[in-house]
């Protein structure tokens, strides 16, 4: 059985080989699918071996991955791949663990790929507990569901012998959190051996089995630095303080009439600064995250937010003794997530359509900042898909995962990947 035809339909601008086109509409793709023997011999092996999964993601969140950190836990996904036979599995110039599991041709070419780091700074007690059914750590969910996921979809496909059409690259990815700026998908699809031979990505992030992002919720991330020479708080009152500078900036922020649709958010993460209860502050700083579903709206509450800050500067400056000198600022760009879609008409978001479908799940379609924001938006398909199972307290120490019900996110991952690349009968 052929579900997709394997000649392809030409080259697009960028040299990049053109997706086969399908012999099937999407829907009729997967129902042809998920009566196949072997994609029925996955769907049994995700259900048999449910505890030995969930012991492989205990073992992977357990190991550290701090932002610009995450090469123990690349190590260990390598090795893993390895195992299960895929080529060239090698860790990239970026830091990204990737290996090929090659079909009857190189195209289309489909990047599956879940990221390493977490958000929680070095050192971190990232262990894991269970309780009540619930897995208890760090990461445990964000994402160490998505890379047991790469795991357990790249073994059941060995354990069935699939062949298929196209191939798929298997990616943990470095720096999808924070000041990570998506460094490693960035890197994949700029600067690494596989830029522009991708026909499409999917990520893997978080739980759930109805989920589909298509959406790329743009941002853009500062730190502020303002300096000023401080000094005592009672002999020399009057020279500026670089706090009392910040904290005008963050009023002049909080009053920013976001609005609610198109949803746009503003949020000051972190502020430090001084010394001493009674010392003027040298130097302060802060850390801000802006993000709309707008791009207008986006670049709106960005100009607001900059000139807020030279405004709150100038007006501390400007109650300053004579003699002292002013303050002076450094607005720093450390983070910018592209915006985009891919279409809800596009091939690969169809097939996640038909794919939650058949499995008796209603879609629902979110914007969020994923991996996927990069390759959305130079052109290429890209969605993110939750892993199965289900999570709360994302990026706190009492984040939590409950694999029950993780299969139903790992047979559409499956149905997808293959609706992709295509399924061939040997």
């Amino acid at each position: 059985m052929i579900l997709r035809n394997e000649v392809n339909a030409g080259r697009n601008n960028d040299g990049v080989e053109a997706l086969p086109v399908a012999l099937n509409s999407p829907a009729q793709t997967v129902k042809d699918l998920v009566v196949s023997p072997s994609v029925r011999r996955a769907f049994e092996f995700f259900e048999a071996n449910a505890d030995a999964i969930t012991a492989e993601q205990i073992a992977i969140s357990s190991i550290p991955a701090p932002p610009f950190g995450e090469r123990q836990r690349a190590e260990y996904l390598a090795r893993k791949f390895k195992q299960l036979g895929l080529e060239g599995v090698e860790i990239d110039a970026e830091g990204n663990c990737i290996g090929l599991r090659r079909g009857r041709s190189l195209q289309p070419l489909l990047a599956v790929s879940a990221h390493l780091d977490t958000v929680f700074p070095d050192g971190t007690d990232v262990s894991v507990r269970p309780a009540d059914g619930k897995l208890l750590g760090p990461g445990i969910a964000d994402d160490a569901c998505g890379l047991v996921a790469l795991v357990a979809l790249a073994e059941s496909l060995n354990l069935t012998a699939a062949t298929t059409h196209g191939s798929i690259l298997f990616v943990g990815t470095v720096g999808e959190e924070g000041e990570g700026n998506l460094r490693g998908v960035r890197y994949l699809f700029s600067e690494s051996p596989w830029a522009k031979r991708i026909n499409g990505f999917i990520s893997f992030d978080g739980p759930g089995a109805d989920r589909i992002i298509n959406q790329a919720l743009g941002s853009r991330r500062y730190r502020i630095s303002v300096t000023g020479i401080g000094g005592h708080s009672w002999t020399d009152f009057g020279v500026p303080n670089p706090v009392h500078a910040v904290g005008r900036a963050v009023a002049r922020l909080a009053s920013y009439p976001a609005p609610r649709e198109p949803r746009t958010t503003f949020n000051v993460g972190r502020i430090e600064g001084g010394t001493s209860v009674n010392a003027i502050p040298s130097d302060a700083a802060m850390d801000i995250d802006l993000r709309s579903s707008s791009e207008v709206e986006l670049q709106r509450l960005d100009a607001f937010f900059r000139r807020a800050v030279r405004e709150a500067v100038d007006d501390e400056n400007g109650v300053r003794r004579q003699g002292f000198p002013p303050l002076t600022v450094n607005v720093k760009l450390i983070g910018e997530r592209p915006s985009g879609e891919t279409r809800r008409d596009s091939s690969i978001v169809q097939i996640a359509v038909a794919s939650t479908n058949i499995l008796g799940f209603v879609p629902k379609f979110e914007q969020a900042s994923t991996d996927a924001n990069f390759p959305i938006s130079i052109g290429v398909p890209a969605i993110t898909l939750g892993a199965g199972g289900m999570s709360g307290n994302s990026h706190t120490l009492e984040e939590w995962y409950d694999p029950r019900y993780r299969s139903n996110g790992l047979k559409r991952a499956l149905l997808v990947m293959l609706g992709f690349v295509g399924l061939a009968r040997t």
